[in-house]
Order: structure tokens, then sequence, then C-alpha cells
């Protein structure tokens, strides 16, 4: 099975980044996706839930990293094991580039299928993974997207504050009890995940993940229709 494809996320490449570096993230674009684990730097292992028609399964799958060359490329290998409806294997070739609507991600996937999965058509595995790869872009997009222009409407309230500090003289400071718990939280728990970003990025870039992740799904949410 061969995959290949390309889409252009909303958003400048930094924040693109810093997405995929929070799983949180990752689970809610994946589709059926349960749990997403980092077993190493170059080790990430996920849980997926998955129902076509009537029928619904679930799936295990890993990927390693393999030549890794910030921020160019990579190649990845994966395997994902869905029990006796089948397995998938192989590899993908990723890219990020900045372009003027944000970030352009192209991905080449190559894989190899073996059970029940084999037995399906070339074109119904293609147009399931196809499927697949689109619905994940789509939910990511909208979330990074949003996440994206919060940032910019923050960024430019600041900036005419700064232009015009006259303006803050005339409006009174907000009682400390109309403050949100939740914008609180949300500003730390976004902290931590640059913390992170910061402290691994010679390690495994999360976005590398979404390749690999993209070939265990493809391959395996077919397989439920064997």
């Amino acid at each position: 099975m061969d995959l290949t494809g390309e889409t252009i996320i909303a958003a400048p490449r930094d924040r693109v980044w810093r997405a995929l570096n929070d799983p949180e993230i990752l689970r809610q674009a994946i589709p059926g996706c349960e749990t997403i684990d980092k077993l190493s730097d170059t080790e990430l292992s996920a849980k997926v839930t998955a129902k076509i028609g009537p029928v619904k399964a679930s799936f295990t799958g890993q990927v390693t990293l393999l030549d890794l060359d910030p921020p160019n490329g990579y190649r990845i290998q994966g395997e994902g094991k869905g029990g006796p409806a089948g397995f998938a294997k192989g590899g993908a070739t990723v890219k990020l580039e900045d372009v003027p609507e944000g970030t352009k991600l192209s991905y080449v996937v190559d894989a190899q299928i073996g059970g029940k999965l084999a037995q399906i058509g070339s074109r119904l595995i293609d147009g399931a993974a196809k499927s697949l790869a689109a619905e994940f872009f789509q939910k990511f997009n909208t979330l990074v997207s949003a996440e994206s222009a919060a940032a910019l409407d923050a960024e430019d309230a600041a900036e005419t504050a700064a232009d015009s500090p006259e303006m803050l003289d005339d409006i009174p400071p907000p009682p400390a009890e109309t403050a949100s718990p939740a914008t609180a939280d949300e500003a730390k728990a976004m902290d931590e995940i640059v913390d992170v970003v910061d402290q691994e990025t010679k390690a495994l870039a999360p976005w590398l993940w979404i390749s690999g992740l993209l070939l265990i799904l493809a391959g395996l949410l077919v397989a439920v229709v064997a």
C-alpha cells in the first residue's frame, strides 16, 4: 500500500511543532485514538478503537524513528497489530515546510499488510487510508488554527496596549475574584508544554509521530471490514 499527500495547516510552523508535541491534541485529532504513550526518545505506542459499520475492534501499534534530519525531514518505521484481523508494517517520510498560508505537511507512506487485511482489495484499503488521513488533518487543523488565532488576538491586544499606554489609565483593574481559573490553568499547561519542547528538541520530535500513526491506522482501520 502506498499513500502520498499533503495538507496546509493554518498556523506558523513553530506553533504546529508545539501542537504536535502535545499528546492530548494528537489523541483528539486521531480518529478513535484512546492512548498515546512515549516509550523512549525514539519509540511511541498507541491504542486505537475503530468502528466501520457494525464492526468495532481495537488495535495497538508502535513506531520507531530513523534518519532524523530536523527540521527538514525524517524516516520512520512502524508496525500495528489487530489480532486475527491482520497487521500492517512499513515506513513513511514526512516534511514540514513554511508556506504563505502557514505550514505545509507532506508525507509518503509505504506499507505491507498481512492476515485478513491482505485479502481486502487495494482500492478499498487506499480509500480507507485517505479518508482516515483527511479526518485526522481536518481535526488537527481545526485545533491548531483555533489556538493560533487566539494567540494572535492576544498578541494584537498586547501590542495595542503597548502603543497606547494612556488607554490603560482609563480602564479600571478587574476585581481579583473575576479571574478565570480555567484560563490560568490553560496558561500553566501551555507553559509546561513549551518547557517540555525546549528540553527535548534533540530527542524524538513528536510531530514525527504523525506519519507513523497514520501508517498504523491507515492499514489497520480497514482490517475491521474483513
